[in-house]
């Protein structure tokens, strides 16, 4: 049982990989057009999956139906990614990470609808503990004036990129059940490969200049490594392994440490100012996962 609660975690650790990949980005990984960067980063997380799936689980004949669930969930991947990516491009901080307190939102409601789960009285108090914590540490750190500013079409793309992301991880947990959390994201993420790769010749038409400035420096070569082997290979099967051991609303609470992460690493890191608003929001946020976990 406890070995079962300590895997049920494992998103947390996902969570802090994204957080990471604030401070990455300060590093050099703008550098390359954001369709461009999801395919690169796709193409090594999933490289590094099937490998170790080859490596360490038998060989499965699929059926054709598993099949079409494998690909709807690459079909959502590639929506989640390309949107968040484009919308970040378009957008200021404020928003882009203020939008991202909606995907566990999305989560716990898909959850409840799709999978029939039932969110508890503890469930609900940690999930709003959690939810006002982190506008606690967001709205500390960014202006709240620059919530009305920014590009709307790309404020669109993030509100769907949450969407996205939050099906992503819900129409996963029957895969997950039957299989296996490595072998869920595996498949996942192998067959949104040749869909991220259909994007990037469109990208290059609409910004033929976008690649001439690219340099590959070692920085930008280590954060598009960041990308794909941890906040991609690395991350998503700790974000599918928490599902094996949990339901969708409670895997939901750990993505609200993601902006948090980002927040405290780039204080620590990059000489970044944290205001108190980041203790303050972030106790908030762990009481909020404590009632949760505590709950489910």
């Amino acid at each position: 049982m406890d070995r079962e609660r300590l895997l049920a975690t494992a998103p947390l650790l996902a969570a802090i990989l994204w957080g990471g990949m604030y401070v990455v980005s300060k590093w050099g990984f703008s550098e390359i057009p954001p369709l461009t960067l999801a395919f690169l980063r796709i193409v090594l997380g999933a490289a590094v999956l099937y490998l170790v799936v080859r490596l360490t689980t038998p060989n499965r004949s699929f059926a054709r139906r598993e099949w079409r669930r494998f690909a709807a969930l690459a079909v959502w991947l590639t929506a989640a990614l390309s949107t968040q990516f484009v919308g970040t491009d378009l957008t200021n901080a404020s928003q882009g990470s203020l939008l991202t307190i909606l995907t566990p939102v999305f989560m716990v409601a898909l959850g409840v609808s799709a999978l029939g789960e039932r969110l508890t009285g503890g469930k609900v108090a940690g999930i709003g503990l959690a939810s006002v914590g982190t506008l606690v540490v967001l709205l500390g750190q960014y202006d709240v004036r620059a919530l009305t500013g920014g590009n709307g079409l790309g404020a669109a793309l993030l509100l769907f990129s949450a969407f996205s992301f939050a099906a992503f991880s819900v129409f996963a947990k029957p895969l997950i059940e039957r299989y296996s959390a490595l072998e869920t994201a595996t498949y996942a993420t192998v067959l949104s490969v040749p869909l991220f790769g259909a994007l990037v010749p469109v990208e290059l038409y609409l910004r033929p200049d976008a690649l001439a400035s690219v340099s590959m420096t070692l920085p930008v070569v280590g954060a598009v490594l960041y990308l794909g082997l941890l906040s991609t290979a690395a991350a998503w099967y700790c974000w599918y392994k928490g599902m094996e051991y949990a339901d969708a609303s409670t895997v939901a609470v750990y993505f609200f440490a993601q902006p948090v992460v980002g927040i405290v690493l780039g204080a620590a890191l990059l000489g970044e100012s944290a205001g108190p608003s980041v203790v303050g929001g972030g106790a908030l946020l762990v009481l909020g996962v404590f009632l949760v976990n505590r709950a489910g």
